[in-house]
């Protein structure tokens, strides 16, 4: 009796410590978390999120808040249980955050790339918006080829047969859309003076693809100088909080109308805002900064009906002149663009 009382305590201390191991044994699995927000007009630990270092710039009374997700990558049982009973967190494989084919440190070094990128693209498109275009130019003339003594090096493409240069890719469709030997009006500017000159495109040396016989490159000249300095973030999705806060800046006018703003989405150069991911992670981080309109990427809008935040409206944005116009919507004391979740 004696003995078998033994086996029995021995048994169960074994199961408890068993049970022991399984709970703080890493899992592969990652928890998403509310992370911090920070307002873009403002400053983070002293320092000025944008930067203005050249250029008149003005002073909102409200915020333009950047939302982002915290990850924990090391998951116990008991942390991962925790985050599924949790109305904010989220219990993801870990591979959806960190590919298997990519360590920690490639992932870092690829979302502080991809964090450089869009603030990049954020003060092209607020300068665009600000009225300072992107200027397509001849880099180089091809030798042998069409544009040959025709253009030249700085040369400033301004239309191509009537349309207007205003992405440097125009440059490549126009041409491509029509066959090898077509004479084309090219509008350009040199020194600061028009002109313009007809040019027959040649087929590529290794294949039969019309071409102007340049490279080029883009410029978009400006009085100012903007830098923008945020730590310990990455990754591309305050692409469009970014923009908005360098449009906010440089204008007269207050785009907060003394609201506090947040948001999310990548930003391309064209302007185009991105989904991204967390999206339900940070409708809670946003509530709880005092937001009082939250800007979702129309990609993302579906996820975001589905975790709605109470008492926190949300705007639908594709472009940043959707989320302009939901600004001045919203601080007029109108209603944006609600999402739709087609």
């Amino acid at each position: 009796m004696r003995r078998r009382g033994v086996t029995v305590i021995l048994g169960a201390l074994i199961t408890a410590l068993l049970a022991a191991g399984v709970m703080v044994a890493p899992l592969p699995y990652v928890v998403l978390k509310p992370g911090p927000t920070v307002d873009t007009l403002g400053s983070d630990n002293g320092t000025e999120v944008i930067q203005v270092k050249k250029g008149e710039t003005s002073t909102s009374a409200g915020q333009l808040r950047l939302t982002t997700v915290n990850v924990q990558s090391k998951v116990e049982l008991v942390w991962a249980i925790e985050g599924w009973l949790s109305g904010e967190d989220a219990v993801v494989p870990k591979e959806l955050i960190y590919p298997p084919n990519q360590t920690v440190k490639q992932v870092q070094e690829q979302n502080a790339q991809e964090w450089k990128a869009s603030q990049t693209s954020a003060e092209t498109v607020a300068l665009r918006e600000l009225g300072y275009p992107v200027l397509t130019f001849v880099d180089k003339i091809t030798a042998g080829g069409a544009a040959e003594g025709r253009l030249a090096a700085g040369d400033v493409i301004i239309a191509i047969d009537g349309t207007k240069i205003e992405r440097p890719e125009q440059i490549s469709e126009l041409v491509r859309a029509k066959p090898v030997g077509t004479t084309l009006t090219v509008r350009y500017e040199r020194d600061g003076k028009d002109a313009t000159v007809r040019i027959a495109t040649k087929a590529a040396a290794d294949d039969d693809t019309p071409r102007l016989g340049i490279e080029i490159g883009t410029k978009q000249p400006n009085p100012f100088d903007i830098e923008i300095d945020l730590e310990k973030i990455g990754g591309p999705s305050a692409g469009l909080m970014f923009s908005l806060g360098i449009i906010d800046k440089l204008k007269p006018e207050d785009l907060t109308g003394g609201k506090i703003i947040a948001g999310t989405g990548t930003i391309d150069d064209n302007g185009n805002v991105g989904p991204i991911g967390g999206i339900p992670q940070k409708l809670v981080g946003a509530e709880k900064a005092g937001a009082e309109l939250f800007l979702v990427p129309k990609d993302n809008c579906a996820e975001a009906l589905r975790n709605v935040v109470p008492g926190l409206p949300m705007a639908e944005v594709a472009t940043v002149d959707d989320a302009l116009a939901a600004l001045a919507t919203f601080t007029s004391g109108g209603t944006p663009k609600p999402c739709s979740a087609s």
